[in-house]
C-alpha cells in the first residue's frame, strides 16, 4: 500500500478516502471516469469465503503431442504438394484468386495466408455451419448436406435428420424453447411493438421494455444500475474503449475471449497478458506496474484494469475470483468481469461466479454478461455503479450508434429472468439452475471414469474432451452425427495447435437418458478412435489443480 501511495497514481485516493483523486472530477476524460467521484452510501462489505477449487488439466502421454505434430507436418507437406499441382494446372483450384487483369495491382490478400484454411480446414469443413431447421433445444433437426468436391461446395439432399441430441449449444437453462405459456408474453410484445426498433436508445429507440429489463438485471445482480446492448460481442468490444485509453494499463488473462481482446486493442491502452488463472503472474505484473509506472516516462498509470472471464469457454475453467479481488484491492486496480458463460449457469440461484464464490458484487467494478447463453436470447449488459452506467450511456459507441434491442428479445430476457428469480410464482427457474449443475457434474465425472482427458472446473457446464490429433477431429464429429449426436469440435487457431478438442455444453433440458446415450456412444467412439488418453485409475477423480506449479518468467 505504501508503494502505491508513493507512486501517486491518479484516482487511488478516491478508493481510500471516498474523495476524488487527481483527474476524477467532472471534467475528466474517458480514461479517468470509470469511477466518478460522487460518493454514495453502501452496506458493509460481505466477506467472501474461500471455495475449494476443483479443476483438472491433465497432460497426455508424451507420444500424443509427438504424433499430433507429426500429423500436422504430414498435412503441411501434402498442402505444399497440392499447391504446386494447382499452380501448374494439375489440380483445379477452388480458392479465391486475384483476376489476371489485376496482376499488376497491389494484391488484396497474400495467398499463403490462406494456406491453413485451403489445405486443412476445408478437409473438415463439413463439421461446421450445419443448417438446423428446428428449435435448437436439447434435440434439433438437421438438414442433410453432402459435398462432391471435398467440401469446397455443398448440396442438399432434401433429407432431414430428426432428433439429433444437441451437445453443443449454449442453451444452459433450456430457455431456447417454443413451448410453454410464458412464451405468450413474447408473442404479445411482438404484436404490440413489432420486431424491430429502427433507432438508437438516445433517439427514438428507448422503450419501456428496455427500462424494465435494465431494472430487472440490476436487481438480479445486486448492483445499482445496468445497461443492455443488442449484441453480446459488441458489449465488450465497444465498451472497453470507453473505459480506458492511452496512459492506462490492461492486464488480460491469456485465454480471454476475442471480444475482450478486440476491445482492449481498440482502447489504445497498453496491454500486458498474464498466465491463465495464475495469481503469481498477475501479481508480478501489478507490482511492476505500480513500481515502475509507464514505459520511458515512469509516470503513474492513469488506470489499471484487470480483464477476466467467469467461465472460459474453451477450457471450462473458472476464474479464481476471490483471490483476484484481493489482488485488485491490494494494488488499487479495477476489475472487469465477463460473465457470458457463467451468469445463469453457476451459483446457487444462477447469479454467476460472483454468487458461486460469495463475493460482494460491489467489489467488481464492471460486471458484464450476455443474454445469448442462459437466457435463450441475444445481447449483453454492463452493470455496476450508477455513475458508471450513466457515463457509458453517453460515451459508449454501442449505446450511441447501435440500434436498440428488439422488443421481443427484451421480453424473452425478462421472462427468463423472472423465471430464474421466482417472480413468475414458480420454482421452475431455480430447478433448472440446480439440474444444470447436476448434469454438468455427472457428465464430467462419467467422462473421467471412462478414461477421457477433460479440462475445467467440476461445476462448469462447459466440458472440453481432448482429441489432440487433427485426423481425429473430423472423424469424431462425423461419426457422432451418424449416431444422431451433434457435437462441436474445435482446433487451431481457436485452441493451441496440439490441443484440438470436442466441447460439450450441458443443459438443464438434457435428460439423464440423453446423457447416458451420449456417454455410451463416446465410450464406443473412444475405443474405436483411440483417444482415451487419461492415465488416471478408472473411477478415481483427478486431483484438483489448485495452483500452477511452474515458475514465472522474468
Amino acid at each position: 500500500m505504501a508503494a502505491a501511495l508513493r507512486n501517486g497514481r491518479a484516482g487511488w485516493r478516491e478508493r481510500e478516502t471516498g474523495r476524488p483523486g487527481p483527474g476524477l472530477g467532472a471534467g475528466a476524460g474517458p480514461a479517468e471516469r470509470l469511477h466518478p467521484a460522487a460518493p454514495y452510501k453502501v452496506k458493509p462489505t460481505v466477506e467472501h469465503h474461500k471455495k475449494v477449487f476443483s479443476e483438472t488439466f491433465e497432460q497426455p502421454p508424451i507420444y500424443v503431442p509427438v504424433l499430433t505434430y507429426m500429423g500436422y507436418g504430414i498435412v503441411t507437406l501434402f498442402g505444399y504438394l497440392r499447391d504446386f499441382m494447382r499452380a501448374w494446372g494439375l489440380e483445379k483450384c477452388h480458392a479465391s484468386q486475384e483476376r489476371k487483369e489485376q496482376k499488376d495491382f497491389v494484391p488484396l490478400y497474400q495467398d499463403f495466408e490462406n494456406f491453413y484454411k485451403r489445405n486443412l480446414y476445408i478437409r473438415v469443413r463439413d463439421n461446421w455451419n450445419r443448417p438446423i431447421c428446428s428449435v435448437p433445444g436439447p434435440t434439433f433437426d438437421l438438414v442433410e448436406r453432402v459435398s462432391d468436391d471435398y467440401n469446397w461446395t455443398f448440396r442438399y439432399t432434401g433429407r432431414v435428420i430428426k432428433d439429433v441430441i444437441n451437445m453443443g449449444s449454449y442453451n444452459y437453462l433450456g430457455f431456447a424453447e417454443n413451448k410453454g405459456e410464458s412464451l405468450n408474453s413474447v408473442a404479445e410484445v411482438t404484436m404490440m411493438y413489432g420486431a424491430g426498433v429502427c433507432s438508437t436508445r438516445q433517439e427514438m429507440g428507448n422503450l419501456d421494455k428496455h427500462i424494465q429489463l435494465e431494472s430487472l438485471v440490476a436487481q438480479f445482480l445486486g448492483v445499482e444500475a445496468a445497461m443492455t446492448f443488442g449484441m453480446g460481442f459488441a458489449t465488450n468490444s465497444m465498451n472497453i474503449p470507453a473505459l480506458v485509453g492511452k496512459g492506462c494499463l490492461i492486464l488480460s488473462d491469456e485465454l480471454n475471449h476475442t471480444s475482450l481482446i478486440l476491445g482492449a486493442r481498440l482502447s489504445g491502452a497498453t496491454i500486458r497478458v498474464f498466465k491463465h488463472n495464475n495469481l503469481q503472474s498477475l501479481e508480478k505484473l501489478l507490482r511492476d506496474a505500480v513500481v515502475n509506472g509507464q514505459p520511458r516516462t515512469h509516470r503513474p498509470w492513469k488506470k489499471i484494469l484487470i480483464l477476466v472471464e467467469g467461465i472460459y469457454s474453451m477450457e471450462g475453467s473458472m476464474v479464481r475470483l476471490p483471490d483476484i479481488v484481493d489482488l485488485k484491492k491490494k494494488y488499487k486496480a479495477y476489475l472487469y468481469l465477463d460473465e457470458a458463460h457463467s451468469i445463469g449457469a453457476v451459483g446457487p440461484t444462477g447469479r454467476g461466479v460472483v454468487e458461486y464464490f460469495s463475493v460482494d458484487p460491489r467489489d467488481i467494478d464492471v460486471l458484464m454478461g450476455t443474454f445469448t447463453k442462459s437466457f435463450g436470447a441475444t445481447g449483453g449488459y454492463i452493470a455496476g455503479k450508477k455513475e458508471l452506467v450513466d457515463y457509458l450511456r453517453a460515451y459508449s459507441h454501442s449505446s450511441v450508434y447501435a440500434a436498440s434491442m428488439p422488443p421481443p428479445i427484451a421480453e424473452q430476457i425478462i421472462r427468463s429472468l423472472k423465471c430464474i428469480m421466482g417472480l413468475d410464482g414458480t420454482t421452475i427457474g431455480i430447478e433448472r439452475v440446480r439440474q444444470l449443475g447436476v448434469n454438468a457434474r455427472y457428465f464430467r465425472q462419467r467422462l473421467q471414469e471412462l478414461g477421457f482427458i477433460t479440462y475445467g472446473n467440476e461445476d462448469s457446464p462447459v466440458v472440453p474432451l481432448l482429441l489432440y490429433m487433427p485426423g481425429k477431429v473430423g472423424a469424431f464429429a462425423r461419426r457422432m452425427l451418424k449416431k444422431n449426436i451433434g457435437v462441436v469440435v474445435v482446433g487451431f487457431p481457436a485452441t493451441p495447435i496440439v490441443e484440438s478438442r470436442a466441447r460439450f455444453c450441458l443443459s438443464a433440458a438434457h435428460t439423464r437418458q440423453m446423457l447416458d446415450t451420449v456417454l455410451n456412444v463416446l465410450d464406443e467412439m473412444g475405443d474405436y478412435l483411440q483417444f482415451k488418453y487419461s492415465r488416471q485409475s478408472p473411477g478415481v477423480r483427478p486431483e484438483a489443480c489448485d495452483e500452477p506449479d511452474f515458475e514465472i518468467e522474468d
